[in-house]
């Protein structure tokens, strides 16, 4: 890895923000480096954009600190922005311009020097696909366009850091597959921080995963950290002669028995339980024709629903 990819780009420490008695977001840190995509999820309430408002200068935390490529937000918040590209999950267009004056209008505002302002442009609308459509007003263009203009908006100043907030809702499969692309490939360059309520796009986008519950982190870790999440509490099990799975979940320390197939179960264990061996023991006991018992990989999914339900079904 060189220098320049171990690159610290974004670092956030003991975010919180209160609305009055309510608190939204509670101690929240984060940190990423140049070259890496986070996956921001949560339930909806959870301060997934509480967090990323205060993360672009847009909200100020009640307390903690942010710095963007180690300049501070709070105290120089112009130098610190400069280097932030920020798509809303309501993209700030204005209909009744063109692609291009549209564009070209975020460049000013994000002060691009006037000398390389026509080619910063031209490479954001063509990073993003918008080359062939720069001259049609955005009023009349589809939905899949008019979030990839939201997108060329928040990249056409170059910045270190962009962050999307659900860039691909209400986009059509084709659509959310160029996104995805293009998300990539942002994250070749810069830091990008998504989030998205779509568990297999952070699977096939992120490098890291942070997940929130009730405004405090959850669950933060890579996505090869993720799959492992479950290490030790989780097994698949396979039975040729397999019994009803109420059979299965009787066993001591077992907490759910999920089918994975005609003869293949998920077996999640119950908190400070390991009934590997017992499990073992009753099939050979039971003649279930045990020919598999090893750890099982979560997915996104699984952690996303242990963490966010159980603290509601405790």
């Amino acid at each position: 890895m060189t220098a320049q990819t171990a690159e610290i780009t974004v670092s956030a420490q003991g975010l919180s923000r209160k609305f009055g008695a309510h608190t939204a977001v509670d101690n929240v840190s984060l940190e990423l480096k140049r070259g890496e995509i986070l996956g921001f999820l949560g339930p909806n309430g959870a301060g997934k954009t509480t967090t990323m408002q205060m993360l672009t200068g847009n909200l100020a935390p009640t307390s903690g600190t942010i710095s963007i490529c180690g300049v501070d937000l709070f105290e120089h918040p112009t130098l610190a922005k400069a280097r932030i590209g920020y798509l809303p999950e309501h993209p700030p267009l204005y209909r009744e311009l063109t692609v291009l004056e549209y564009v070209d209008l975020a460049a000013r505002l994000h002060r691009v020097a006037k000398a390389g302002r026509a080619a910063a442009v031209a490479e954001a609308l063509a990073r993003c696909g918008l080359a062939d459509v720069a001259q049609k007003l955005i009023g009349a263009l589809s939905k899949g366009y008019q979030q990839r203009v939201g997108i060329a908006q928040a990249i056409v100043h170059r910045p270190d850091v962009v962050i999307l907030d659900e860039p691909t809702v209400g986009l059509d499969p084709n659509q959310i597959r160029e996104i995805r692309g293009l998300i990539h490939e942002l994250g070749a360059n810069c830091s990008v921080i998504l989030s998205t309520h779509i568990l297999p796009e952070v699977e096939s986008v992120c490098d890291h995963v942070q997940i929130l519950h009730h405004g405090s982190t959850a669950f933060t870790d890579t996505i090869a950290g993720l799959k492992q999440f479950h290490g030790g509490r989780m097994v698949l099990l396979g039975l040729k002669r397999p019994p009803p799975a109420a059979d299965i979940a009787a066993v001591a320390g077992v907490a759910r028995v999920e089918p994975a197939g005609d003869t293949l179960f998920r077996v999640s264990f119950a908190d400070n339980a390991d009934p590997s061996e017992e499990l073992a023991r009753r099939a050979a006991e039971k003649s279930w024709g045990l020919y598999r018992l090893a750890p099982a990989q979560s997915s996104l999914e699984d952690v996303f629903v242990h963490l966010t339900q159980k603290e509601e079904q405790t």
